[in-house]
Formats: C-alpha cells, sequence, structure tokens
C-alpha cells in the first residue's frame, strides 16, 4: 500500500470526486424518489460495486488499451451513451405518462421496484462511464507499489472509494427520503423525473460526441 500521505491525498481525491455531482449522484436521486430508500441504497450499491470493475481493468492494463485503441474506446463511449440515453427516455417516459389511479391513491407513494433492476441500473451507470474508466486508468497507478502486488493493492484503493461512495451516497438518499416525505406530491415526482431525465439525455449525447 501506498505512505500514509499518499493515502491521504488518495482519500481526499476521491472524496472529492465521489461528492462532485454527476451521472451516479443523478441516478441515486432519481432511484431514491422512484423506489424509496431500498431503491437508493441499492443502486448505490450497484455504482460502488462497478468501482473494483475498473480497479480490475486498471491493474491488469486494459484500461490504457481502452485509451489507446480508439476502436475499442468508442464501443465502450458509445454503449455508456446508449445506456444514459436509454435511463434518460425511461424518466421522461414516466414523467409525462398518465397517472395510474393505484399508483397515486397516496400520494407520493414509492414505487416497486426490484433489487436486481435497481443493482443492474448502477453497476452498468458505473461500468458503461468511460470517465470512471479514464480516471482509473490515470489516477490509480500513482498510488501502486510498484514493488507489491498491483491487482491487491488497487482492490484495496476502490474499497476505500466504495466505502466513501456508499457513506456519501446512501445519505444523500436518506436527505431525498426525509425530504420527499414532507414536501411529496405525484406533480414533484413528475418534475424530478422530466428534469432527471432530460439531464440523462444531455450527458448521453454529450459522451457520444466525445472524441477519444
Amino acid at each position: 500500500m501506498p505512505t500514509t500521505e499518499l493515502l491521504w491525498a488518495y482519500v481526499l481525491a476521491v472524496a472529492l470526486l465521489t461528492v462532485t455531482p454527476g451521472v451516479d449522484t443523478l441516478l441515486v436521486v432519481r432511484n431514491t424518489a422512484r423506489g424509496g430508500l431500498r431503491d437508493g441504497v441499492v443502486s448505490s450499491a450497484g455504482i460502488c460495486c462497478g468501482l473494483f470493475v475498473h480497479a480490475t481493468l486498471s491493474a491488469v492494463g486494459i484500461s490504457l488499451i481502452l485509451v489507446q485503441t480508439a476502436w475499442a474506446f468508442s464501443i465502450l463511449k458509445w454503449a455508456g451513451a446508449c445506456y444514459l440515453i436509454w435511463l434518460g427516455l425511461s424518466s421522461l417516459y414516466h414523467a409525462i405518462r398518465p397517472a395510474q389511479p393505484e399508483v397515486v391513491q397516496a400520494a407520493g407513494a414509492a414505487q416497486t421496484v426490484s433489487l436486481g433492476r435497481s443493482f443492474r441500473e448502477g453497476v452498468f451507470s458505473n461500468v458503461l462511464n468511460p470517465k470512471t474508466a479514464l480516471f482509473y486508468m490515470a489516477f490509480l497507478p500513482q498510488f501502486i507499489d510498484p514493488q507489491g502486488p498491483a491487482f491487491a493493492q488497487s482492490i484495496g484503493l476502490a474499497s476505500i472509494h466504495f466505502l466513501l461512495a456508499m457513506l456519501w451516497q446512501c445519505g444523500l438518499a436518506l436527505v431525498v427520503v426525509k425530504s420527499h416525505k414532507v414536501v411529496v406530491s405525484q406533480g414533484l415526482k413528475r418534475i424530478l423525473q422530466g428534469v432527471t431525465g432530460g439531464v440523462f439525455v444531455g450527458f448521453g449525447a454529450r459522451l457520444a460526441v466525445t472524441q477519444p
């Protein structure tokens, strides 16, 4: 593992990365509003598990290949862009579709969403994000001791990121739930779905036109 000074520098860097609003934050907020605290927490777990995928790729050098090979990067970029746009269109659909009486009989009632779906959305959101892959490729190796096993060190550093991100995102989900209970309304849910849907589509479109 890196020295104490390097480790604290890593913790500070990933903490700043974690609290910076982005696709993962939007997904946790959207899913918490959709299905309650459980939905948000499971989505966060999926997002954070995706970090280990990037850590593994960084350790074995595949992230470097993705960056240096234009067609491989393009495949990852387009897969991520399509997934973000799909998430956004799904949110927009739920924002504009006619209300179902059985769903809105209690204003703001959370939808029942399977744990598998929430987890998959989180994993795909993170794994299909080339920016996360690029960050791990460029950033993580700076804290790897070349005299030690790279894979074990990468997983250890990703575990720190996992804990920080889970704490932040679960806290965010809890805030959304508490606020949701106070000011909840079906109209507010539609607005949130519409705004996050538009942002997801925008993120996806921007990612699609980003040059490798």
